[in-house]
């Protein structure tokens, strides 16, 4: 399977619906992200189970604004309607791959209960304890 356009409009429906959803934030003009492009295009080829979405930043502005997007590509993954990876920078092919097992290797119903927990307390929600900035990328 190919990877998919998203857009302000079908972004909510796309991440939080049901599997993995693998978003990469790009623009036409970022080095790095023409570099990663064919590198997440082969994985969408590879892993037709897996959703493969594209977010132009150029052309979604509010949404990456929205997103707190700075630096891209950013990628983004979520399972089952909750975000468990967000990272700044181009990652490798095997690290691609690699994040997409550990994904499908997550316990949904132990990340159901830390937000849970979480939101009890009145505390953090889930994205701080997986936000991972680092990595090179364009900046905004």
């Amino acid at each position: 399977m190919s990877t998919i356009d998203l857009t302000t409009d079908k972004f909510e429906e796309t991440v939080l619906g049901d599997g993995i959803v693998i978003v990469d934030f790009w623009a036409e003009w970022c080095g790095p992200c023409k570099v990663f492009g064919p590198i997440f295009e082969d994985a969408a080829e590879e892993r037709p189970e897996v959703t493969f979405a594209k977010v132009n930043t150029e052309e979604e502005q509010q949404l990456s604004a929205e997103l707190g997007i700075q630096g891209i590509p950013t990628i983004m993954a979520f399972r089952d309607g909750v975000q468990v990876f967000r990272q700044s920078g181009a990652l490798p092919a095997e690290a691609l791959e690699d994040l997409v097992s550990q994904i499908e290797k997550l316990d949904m119903d132990a990340v159901h209960a830390e937000i849970a927990k979480h939101e009890a307390e009145g505390g953090h929600t889930h994205d701080d304890h997986h936000d991972h900035e680092h990595g090179p990328g364009c900046q905004h």
